[in-house]
């Protein structure tokens, strides 16, 4: 209890689903709000503004039938929270914490506030190890490192959250450390909520998954809590527990919908595309939740999911979003549409800490020298295509022709890998049989210590 309970008779009025409490003295931020009026079933609010006139609560149900001259708010003094600890690994809930999956509510080791905070710049570690998501895109050429924010920019009709549950099966840190995954679906269909529940059922990943699903039905408030709560168990489980944690975010547009939604009740000012001109702070309250602590033996990586509106990365959502964060995973149309699985666009992708994880010497100058020769080459290959176009692939070099054949292999064999989960090694082994069936007076970017160290090579 933050304060205690405090019990008002009317409200100045309603808007949507928020509600004007006036002289309410001492309300706090977050606070949860009971709500009952004559006639209606009871209802619960949240405190999302506090002021010296007015007090605005959102409300978690709609306030159609409400009479607010008449209604009776109760400000509980809690503060909204949940319960954490290991015994939350396993379990599915939905956006509020209540329990999806038949099994009683979780009880946890402690209860900690949703509204958490950024790590303290002076306590944050150097990002410096991996984790391995077992799709090739990102762990060879887009290495996602821990305590990294690396988000993942989808469209509509693109794949984003089938690639999000498939990290969230797939992802592992190398050596057999501790490690676990929170996974929160924001907005989501019910069709997809029920997609999510068959997909993790009986899955051994889920032994060490926490699983929201906050589905279109649920409350706009309980889109702005779901990726709270979670961040608040990721937080317990890193930095309490030691585990190395990875959360994984979809779909961050729907996030920010929300936002818009109610800063538009709340008659606010709108910003570019009408969204709040505070959006990039707070989903600055979200992203920069991530990190290291020195003194500790866990971390926490985040990989959000949004889906650019029209493909636009220029939008708001994607363009606040990268200033953020440490690069970006961009998923390609072209690439969906021709059948490649999962249809990574690595041209555009970037991960700007990927020097700082994969080693130190001689190890990071292999990887980085691979890494660079299959950007080159695949280049080469996406430019002559547009050539060809034009002048047909008659009128392109024979070093060119080889480039539109790497590009065509790169494609089918190192980003569509289908289903199959690759090892570091395995995406590798890929990568190299590619480089191997070309030139060597090509690969200008590989000198010939790296060359002779490759697998399979003699002495290698």
């Amino acid at each position: 209890m933050t304060a205690p309970v405090r019990t008002y008779r009317g409200a100045a009025g309603a808007s949507g689903p928020l509600l004007y409490l006036p002289d309410a003295r001492g309300a706090v931020l977050g606070e949860w709000v009971a709500l009952e009026s004559p006639g209606q079933p009871a209802r619960r609010g949240q405190v999302i503004e506090v002021g010296t006139q007015l007090t605005v609560i959102q409300l978690l149900e709609e306030s159609h039938g409400l009479a607010p001259a008449s209604t009776r708010v109760k400000l509980t003094g809690e503060l909204a929270g949940m319960p954490v600890g290991l015994e939350l690994l396993g379990r599915v809930l939905d956006g509020a914490g209540n329990p999806l999956d038949g099994l009683p509510r979780p009880v946890g080791e402690a209860w900690r506030p949703v509204w958490g905070a950024p790590l303290n710049p002076v306590r944050r570690a150097r990002p410096a190890d991996v984790i391995e998501t077992g799709i090739s895109a990102i762990d060879g050429l887009n290495t996602l490192v821990r305590g990294q924010k690396l988000p993942v920019f989808s469209g509509p009709g693109l794949p984003g959250l089938d690639l999000a549950a498939r990290v969230v099966e797939s992802a592992r840190v190398p050596g057999g450390e501790p490690f676990a995954v929170v996974f929160v679906a924001i907005g989501i269909t019910e069709r997809e909520t029920r997609g999510f529940l068959e997909r993790f059922e009986d899955r051994e990943a889920l032994e060490r998954t926490v699983v929201f699903l906050n589905r279109t039905s649920d409350p706009t408030l309980e889109r702005l809590l779901a990726p709270r709560l979670a961040l608040t168990v990721a937080e317990h489980l890193a930095f309490e527990a030691g585990l190395h944690v990875l959360v994984v975010m979809a779909d961050i547009t729907h996030y920010c919908e929300a936002l818009r939604e109610i800063a538009a009740y709340r008659e606010e000012i709108p910003g570019r595309r009408g969204y709040p001109g505070y959006m990039y702070t707070d989903l600055a309250t979200l992203f920069e939740r991530a990190g290291i602590l020195r003194d500790g033996t866990g971390s926490l990586t985040q990989l959000p999911v949004l889906t650019m509106p029209d493909d636009d990365i220029t939008h708001p959502i994607p363009d606040l979003t990268g200033y953020i964060t440490e690069g970006q995973i961009v998923l390609g149309r072209d690439l969906h549409r021709r059948g490649v699985s999962p249809p990574v666009d690595v041209l555009p992708s970037l991960s700007r800490l990927m020097k700082a994880g994969i080693g130190r010497g001689r190890t990071a100058s292999f990887h980085r020298a691979w890494a660079d020769q299959i950007y080159a080459l695949y280049a080469q290959g996406r430019e002559a295509r547009l050539t060809a176009a034009i002048v047909g692939e008659a009128g392109l070099s024979e070093a060119d022709r080889r480039a539109v054949g790497f590009a065509d292999r790169f494609e089918g064999e190192f980003l569509g890998q289908g289903d199959r989960r690759r090892s570091f090694d395995e995406t590798f082994a890929v990568g190299w049989t590619l480089l191997e069936s070309m030139p060597r007076d090509e690969l200008l970017r590989i000198d010939d210590e790296t060359w002779a160290a490759r697998p399979g090579a003699d002495g290698g």
